[in-house]
């Protein structure tokens, strides 16, 4: 059977160091911490739970402390995780058998789910694919001081095992966005891959017009990754919503249409801007287009509700605006297929039982 070392940065992680590490400890052949700097008890919890504790001093540079990790490591793969990524007990046997399975197939990249945010009822709503088990080679090398990534290469297949980012405590806002404008300031030149986070960051902070440059030099980059030229695309579009530039917000959408086929993340923004604007038919084209759209979901960013609950909730709307009441309501029953607890979807039922009372009783 083929080994898997397990390989972590930490800094003050004592709330969730236990859970993310008894996760996994029954599955992998040794667990690697690497502390940061970490003035709780990080430390002295990771090794309780059998982990082999290291000391690295802090670069503002992720890469070079996972690189440390990794490096560090004795076994045939190594996996990444963060301390607030939590295992479920399904996807733990998942995992268990992908280690078996590497020792037939001998992968060099497994691709897997991330899950990073979550509905009321803890149903993720937005996954992307991240490179999870690595080949412990010199091609398994993390680059970028922000937003680190190892490019897959060599023989890559994508894997069933969802991992769930669960924060347990507010993460420091401005960081990322320090990191990369003390790079700037220093005169290193971002790539296509770090523009498009520089940009993101930018929009998080609200700071639209400087956000909008970047985006828009990245979306002029022939370097950049598909998957994140659309997503540039999209926030973008919400820059320019952010400054009241409704044209531009409209026409930037449809320019990535260039890019490659209508996303359903985009049909449901295109579906919103119409909906804001009381354009009830072009508002439910768009949330229609939504629904026929087919889910990429090797290595997109995916939010699931665009695939199916929101474009049928939003549907509901339009055409009950539009005077198609049944139609509406048919939509709202759609939506409770993938939510049936939604408050929404009640709401929207005692709305039309009225509305038949209300048509009996006259």
């Amino acid at each position: 059977m083929a080994s898997i070392s397990l390989c972590m940065i930490v800094k003050n992680e004592e709330k969730t160091m236990a859970r993310c590490l008894r996760c996994v400890k029954e599955i992998v052949d040794e667990m690697i911490v690497v502390d940061t700097g970490s003035t709780d008890r990080t430390k002295e919890i990771a090794a309780e739970e059998g982990a082999k504790v290291y000391d690295f001093p802090w670069q503002e540079d992720f890469a070079a402390a996972r690189n440390y990790a990794f490096s560090l490591a004795a076994s045939d793969y190594c996996m990444w995780l963060d301390a607030d990524d939590v295992i479920d007990r399904e996807n733990q046997e998942k995992l268990a058998e992908w280690k078996e399975r590497l020792e037939r197939e001998e992968a060099d990249v497994v691709m897997m789910p991330y899950d990073v945010s979550f509905d009321e009822e803890g149903q993720p709503t937005f996954t992307y694919f991240r490179e999870r088990i690595l080949r412990h080679v010199p091609q398994s090398y993390w680059v970028g001081r922000v937003h680190e990534v190892i490019s897959p290469w060599g023989k890559i297949l994508y894997g069933d095992v969802h991992i769930r980012h669960q924060k347990e405590k507010p993460h420091d806002t401005d960081r990322n966005l320090q990191i990369y404008e003390r790079m700037l300031a220093e005169g290193e030149a971002l790539t296509a891959r770090e523009q498009f986070y520089y940009g993101r960051e930018l929009y998080y902070h609200d700071r639209n017009e400087e956000a909008i440059s970047v985006f828009r030099e990245f979306l002029k980059c022939p370097k950049g990754w598909l998957e994140n030229k659309l997503e540039a695309s999209r926030q973008l579009a919400e820059c320019y919503g952010r400054l009241g530039e409704k044209e531009k917000r409209l026409r930037v959408l449809y320019d990535s249409f260039l890019l490659d086929l209508p996303r359903a993340e985009t049909c449901c923004m295109l579906g919103s801007i119409y909906f804001e604007m009381e354009d009830w038919r072009k508002a439910a084209f768009w949330y229609e287009t939504a629904l026929r759209t087919e889910k990429v979901e090797k290595g997109s960013f995916v939010q699931e509700d665009c695939y199916g609950f929101l474009p049928c909730i939003q549907l509901c709307v339009c055409y009950d605006r539009l005077g198609e009441h049944q139609r509406a309501e048919t939509y709202n029953e759609m939506a409770a297929l993938w939510k049936p607890k939604a408050a929404a979807v009640a709401y929207n039922r005692n709305y039309f039982k009225q509305r038949k009372e209300q048509e009996t009783s006259s």
